[in-house]
């Protein structure tokens, strides 16, 4: 096993950062292929969200490097692979990114992947989506048959963590994500929310928990915008609300005293004029912009307006914060848990290590075992008498299955390894006899 991390998240980099390495979908199988070709990498996944983009790389313990096998690369150089592959995909200065880069290796990969399932990584603590984007992640390398048995192992001992995080401790009790945080700022602005109109543009998991939050405050007008109209009906339908396209924005903003944006776009979708024409016709009533997507949806020049109070999902960090303290004794819990679950890793992966010498010493035992088989069998052909060639049969086998051991064990002795005569006795379970 050679398994190597290397990402950043928001703690390490900062959203103009993050969304310049993100991965939105259209571009993910391409950036798998590209890292599946890389010398030495044998499985990849990568998971790209608004708070990180991480890949994760199992490398062969030889790789082919112009047709020859180069000895294995150490930790440290397919760290460096990984970060060499991310400057040049995404055109950035490698010391740029190495500024904000964390990276890990082998068990705290898994000890990493872990906590990011639980939600203990997250901006929000405990936040259950993170879940389920890694889930897709990992589906989609091994549609691409990217995924095989380390990265399997260290993903599927992620999500039965995480299943038991949820099941036996209170971190997801409280509603505490970004899409409530986003709704808690609103509330912070505005006095009251249900006279107030609301815009969301997406129409993904995130603008649905924003539109349900604030069906929950009482918010009765909500128009939901997105680049497919029937996704924008259907989930418009859910809470009442009615659906728009992309294009229909300038005209919603007008009526908008919130909006909450959240979508996979690559490049902005609403920019300073329209805001500032809708602010125009709304005689500058303020409005709130919320801007949940990485990259960005609002251009960042819609803050210099004096009506707009825009806020970035690094903004409603204070927020979130504060709903998260009673889930801070929850991540306690959840780490013990995750501790346990690296442990019964570990144990799994040694076990695996004593499958080729078990599976050795049974071929030869096998061999030994046919070998005077054959033996007996011409004995009792040439008509010696039965009992005399089974004893010799056991004998034979007894002898050739002690002889090696024997060798080894007298030659260990004389050398004061004494260390082998101590395993070979619980191995053996040889303490009783020795003690009679």
């Amino acid at each position: 096993m050679a398994l190597a991390l290397v990402g950043l998240n928001h703690t390490t980099a900062a959203i103009d950062m993050r969304e310049r390495v993100a991965f939105p979908p259209e571009i993910v199988t391409d950036a798998l292929k590209q890292l599946s070709a890389l010398a030495g990498v044998e499985e990849v996944v990568i998971v790209s969200t608004c708070n990180r983009t991480e890949i994760y790389c199992d490398f062969v313990e030889s790789a082919k490097a112009d047709g020859d096998i180069s000895p294995a690369t150490t930790l440290d150089t397919q760290q460096q692979i990984i970060v060499d592959w991310m400057a040049e995909f995404h055109g950035l200065p490698r010391e740029q990114l190495l500024a904000c880069v964390y990276s890990h290796g082998n068990e705290d990969v898994v000890r990493h992947l872990m906590r990011v399932a639980c939600g203990l990584d997250s901006m929000v603590l405990g936040e259950p989506q993170i879940l389920g984007q890694i889930k897709s992640a990992y589906s989609m390398s091994k549609d691409l048959q990217l995924v095989g048995a380390e990265l399997g192992r260290a993903f599927q001992g992620a999500f039965s963590i995480a299943k038991e995080v949820r099941t036996d401790t209170a971190i997801g009790e409280n509603p505490v994500s970004v899409a409530y945080a986003a709704v808690a700022l609103a509330e912070r602005i505005f006095s009251h929310l249900e006279s107030l109109s609301i815009l969301l543009i997406g129409a993904g998991r995130t603008i649905e928990l924003v539109a349900r939050h604030m069906v929950e405050k009482g918010v009765t007008r909500i128009v939901v915008a997105n680049r497919t109209l029937d996704n924008a009906l259907e989930l418009a339908a859910k809470f009442g609300g009615h659906g728009a396209l992309l294009s229909d924005i300038p005209d919603q903003l007008v009526h908008a005293d919130i909006v909450v944006s959240s979508t996979n776009s690559q490049l902005p979708l609403l920019g300073k004029g329209a805001v500032e024409r809708a602010l125009k016709k709304r005689k500058h009533k303020p409005m709130l912009l919320v801007d949940l997507a990485v990259p960005r949806d609002i251009e960042a020049e819609v803050g210099e307006i004096a009506d707009a109070y825009l806020y970035s999902i690094d903004d409603i960090s204070e927020v979130i914060e504060d709903s998260v303290k009673s889930r801070e004794q929850a991540a306690g819990q959840a780490n013990s848990i995750i501790e346990r679950g690296i442990e019964d890793y570990l144990k799994h992966l040694r076990s695996l290590n004593a499958v080729s010498t078990l599976r050795a010493f049974r071929d030869k035992a096998d061999a030994i075992r046919d070998q005077e088989l054959q033996r007996a069998i011409k004995a009792l052909e040439k008509g010696e008498p039965a009992e005399a060639v089974l004893t010799a049969l056991a004998r034979g086998i007894t002898q050739k299955l002690i002889h090696s051991p024997s060798v080894q064990l007298k030659k260990a002795s004389a050398e004061g390894r004494d260390e082998l005569l101590v395993l070979t006795q619980e191995l053996f379970e040889l303490d009783d006899e020795i003690g009679s």
